[in-house]
């Protein structure tokens, strides 16, 4: 009786807290469950671990993408709804104008009808009548943003759609849209930052707090380099030994990360904690941010990512912090 076990789970032990998501009625937890590497790193089986615990623990956002794993995650996501948490628990937020599987050579398509096209096959797969959130993947300068704008005013009052938004817009792109004259305005904005990717502050959290629009942080623990686990070399079974994505994890790795790194561990000794607590509630306590999304290989990451919550750090940590990464 997955419902039932889930349900109690959750009396139990929900002692997340949730946050509004900018000025909107939208509440969401403020750790949000990334699900890029399903299908990919992670299977059926450990998918379901992870969303049961995140469910269990408190959390509601679960963040997904057609273009994730080619499809591969909403399908796996699809096949757990109900099954193992109820669909009316979790705020689902998927997005759509980034074509997985493209004809030619162009995968960016915002256009009226490749939004629409996703957003009904996103549906279709997840088994669901709507979206909690739906957002445009990324800037398109090839459609007009009025398009876009009344894309977005059609999803929502169809009932496809509750809250929308965008990731990966600059901030001059997000004021743009929010000033596109749409019926309805943009929740949320995601976007990287972490310790390591602090570029955004300036201008794109301006915008969105100038705006009031939320900001979901993604890829708040630098591809795992802000855990430590790369201060002595790259560990065989990790992601940077994964030749997909050791690119990815090797353009953190710089001479002012290492003196970031090693704040961020020294923190931690101190606080009596993990440096991936103390890297992942920096990023999740700062002003604007309704959640930070992570997404997690297994459940023994995800178990120490949920242990974050019981932790606030002191207001002198995270000012050092602040300085060390500027």
């Amino acid at each position: 009786m997955p419902h039932l076990r889930t349900r109690v789970g959750r009396e139990m032990q929900a002692v997340m807290k949730h946050r509004s998501v900018g000025t909107s009625g939208l509440r969401v937890s403020r750790l949000g469950l990334g699900t890029l590497t399903w299908g990919r790193d992670t299977d059926g089986d450990e998918a379901a671990a992870q969303l049961l615990a995140f469910a269990e623990a408190g959390g509601t956002l679960v963040d997904t993408s057609p273009a994730y794993g080619a499809g591969a995650a909403q399908r796996i996501l699809a096949e757990l709804l109900d099954d193992v948490v109820p669909r009316d628990e979790l705020i689902i937020s998927s997005s759509a104008g980034i074509d997985p599987t493209p004809i030619g050579t162009d995968r960016v398509d915002c256009s009226r009808r490749g939004l629409l096209r996703q957003l009904d096959a996103t549906l279709r797969e997840l088994g669901t009548d709507f979206l909690d959130m739906w957002q445009v993947a990324t800037w398109d300068p090839l459609t007009p943003v009025d398009e876009v704008a009344a894309t977005l005013d059609y999803a929502v009052s169809s009932g496809k759609v509750r809250y929308v938004g965008v990731r990966g817009y600059l901030g001059w792109q997000l004021a743009t849209a929010v000033g596109a004259g749409g019926a309805t305005t943009l929740a949320a904005t995601q976007a990287e930052y972490s310790l390591l990717a602090r570029g955004v502050e300036e201008e794109l959290f301006a915008a969105a707090a100038h705006h009031g629009v939320g900001v979901f942080a993604a890829v708040p623990l630098a591809g795992g380099v802000l855990t430590g686990k790369y201060r002595d070399g790259i560990p065989v079974d990790s992601r940077g030994a994964d030749e997909a994505h050791s690119q990815d994890v090797q353009s953190y790795l710089t001479d002012s990360s290492i003196r970031v790194v090693d704040a961020v561990v020294t923190a931690a000794d101190g606080l009596g904690t993990s440096p991936l607590a103390v890297a992942l509630a920096w990023a999740r306590d700062r002003a604007g941010v309704a959640s930070a999304v992570v997404g997690t290989r297994d459940l023994a990451q995800l178990t120490g990512v949920l242990a974050t919550e019981e932790l606030e750090l002191p207001k002198a940590i995270a000012a050092a912090l602040d300085d060390v990464s500027a």
